[in-house]
């Protein structure tokens, strides 16, 4: 019999507006019927420190700005998540990035709207890879 494998683990953040228009339970019931496990949550108001080394790979592109005022306009729900192939799991859980074209059954397209403005609200972050989830997790949750 083989080892399974050893389970990963990604950050998942409830964006302002997912928070703000009430979707967090939604959004955590989702992924426990997925049959993933919280390993920490925490609801908290991000800084403009956080936000600049969490979207460090985005640096001195046009859109960071709003985007990092975005995420500093209210309390966000960041959860470390765990469970098999969970980074991708969570991302096809999360649905495509623009809510217009994500999918029915997706967080997105179920949850979140465009609202014709140049930054999308689209209600979740999802790591999108190994480093980048070790990387994401060690910043929200640094006693992990």
């Amino acid at each position: 019999m083989t080892d399974a494998p050893a389970p990963q683990r990604t950050l998942v953040l409830v964006k302002p507006d997912g928070v703000r228009r009430g979707h967090v339970g939604e959004v955590l019931r989702r992924i426990e019927a997925k049959g993933y496990t919280l390993v920490a949550v925490e609801l908290r108001h991000a800084d403009e420190a956080l936000l600049a080394e969490h979207y460090a790979e985005h640096a001195g592109k046009p859109f960071v700005g709003a985007l990092v005022d975005f995420m500093r306009s209210g309390p966000v729900l960041a959860a470390v998540v765990e469970g098999h192939r969970v980074i991708e799991g969570f991302r096809s859980l999360a649905g495509a990035t623009d809510p217009t074209v994500a999918a029915p059954g997706t967080i997105r397209g179920d949850l979140a709207r465009d609202w014709g403005t140049k930054l999308i609200e689209n209600v979740v972050h999802g790591s999108d890879g190994e480093e980048s989830a070790a990387r994401e997790i060690a910043l929200w949750f640094p006693a992990l």
